[in-house]
């Protein structure tokens, strides 16, 4: 259930109407060109979706599904452009992967959807980049983004931007990063490190621990020492659920950390899935989430469409048909090429206002929520323009 405390007016959409997320953000179309195919544009555009499916794992045929239905609803929505969907398996294999994109591109295909895993998503950039293919992963790995491929996933930058902004904004500016021993962990400190160089903030401490029950637990006094110091106002955290959060967010104040004094936030979703939101530690910490408004919207629209919720990555292909539609829309021969893609105006889906930037990577409009109650509560409302509060 999802409270708004803080009133928007919504500048791009009405949310009575999903079918006009696929509006562009505004109509700043005349900077494209260069860095991919042409199109034309009077006649189906065709378009590779390329999902881990076809393996016979149960779980990525799940997202394989979701991903489809997600991109079909979308061209369903499409008003005055003609998309020819191609959905190719790769079995959640870059061997595979590469296998599909390059018959994909020889049956035809202007612009590859997907695949979702990184390793997959770099061999397939590799591998259609002479053809000038760009690819749209739906990947959160900014380590594979540049050149000929972006990465579509919530990546860590953005939402430590998000969030450390937040936190300056409400007076908390020394800031503590806890991170886990992973490749995970460590791409998320770095993204905190960032975060908090780049909004004036102050780096209060970094702590890392192994990535055990053990590791974190032995973690545990120094972080609570440092932030009973008096000196500290927010602790970062960026574990999960499948992690150490649970442990995180119980000892330290049990270990005397005032959460009055010294604000929990998560770099990671706090909501997924629902049963963290029950977690008596998380009760009062801050993360960040897409639009509710509209995601919330999206979640119904395919419930209702295909009987069964949808994967929670699944609007990501909805999100790469709307931009694909919304540049096809403008009629443009090179509506499929690099400086297309990113330009600056963005897009709007179901996951809210999105742009793609130059080096692959992406740019999101997040809401700042608190857990309150085992509720979600929206402290900071998702923005709806580029430029404006938010970013």
């Amino acid at each position: 259930m999802f409270a708004v405390l803080r009133t928007t007016r919504n500048l791009l959409l009405r949310l009575g109407a999903l079918s006009a997320a696929l509006w562009l953000a505004s109509c700043d179309t005349g900077a494209i060109g260069g860095g991919g195919p042409t199109i034309n544009t009077n006649a189906p555009v065709p378009v590779a979706l390329l999902v881990p499916g076809g393996a016979g794992n149960t779980g990525d045929e799940f997202l394989a599904r979701g991903l489809r239905q997600a991109a079909e609803l979308a061209i369903s929505d499409l008003q005055g452009v003609n998309i020819d969907l191609r959905v190719y398996n790769t079995g959640g294999d870059p061997a595979q992967a590469v296998a599909v994109a390059t018959q994909a591109v020889a049956d035809g295909a202007k612009i590859i959807l997907g695949p979702v895993f990184a390793e997959s998503a770099n061999a397939v950039g590799h591998a259609v980049a002479a053809a000038g293919i760009n690819v749209l992963s739906f990947s959160n790995n900014t380590d594979i983004a540049g050149g000929n491929v972006f990465v579509l996933g919530p990546t860590f930058p953005n939402t430590a931007n998000r969030l450390v902004d937040y936190a300056v904004q409400t007076g908390k500016k020394r800031i503590v990063v806890v991170s886990e021993q992973t490749a995970a962990g460590e791409a998320g400190a770095r993204a905190l490190a960032s975060a908090i160089a780049r909004a004036g903030a102050t780096s209060a401490g970094n702590f890392t621990y192994s990535f055990s029950q053990e590791g974190v637990i032995n973690a545990i006094p120094a972080i609570a020492a440092r932030g009973k110091s008096g000196e500290v106002d927010a602790i970062f955290m960026t574990a999960d659920t499948s992690g150490s959060l649970s442990y995180l967010t119980q000892l330290l104040p049990e270990q005397g950390v005032d959460r009055s004094l010294v604000q929990f936030i998560g770099l990671t979703r706090w909501d997924i899935p629902p049963s963290t939101l029950a977690l008596p530690g998380v009760q009062g910490g801050w993360f960040a989430l897409p639009d509710p408004g509209l995601n919330g919207q999206f979640a119904a629209r395919y419930q209702a469409a295909f009987n069964e919720p949808p994967h929670p990555i699944s609007g990501l292909a909805y999100d790469g048909i709307a931009a694909i539609g919304a540049l096809v829309q403008a009629g443009n021969a090179d509506a499929l090429t690099a400086s297309a893609l990113t330009q600056g105006a963005g897009f709007v889906g179901v996951n809210g206002i999105f742009r793609l930037l130059a080096d692959g990577t992406n740019e999101r409009g997040l809401a700042v929520a608190e857990v309150r109650n085992n509720q979600v509560i929206v402290l900071d409302p998702a923005p709806r323009s580029f430029g404006g509060a938010g970013f």
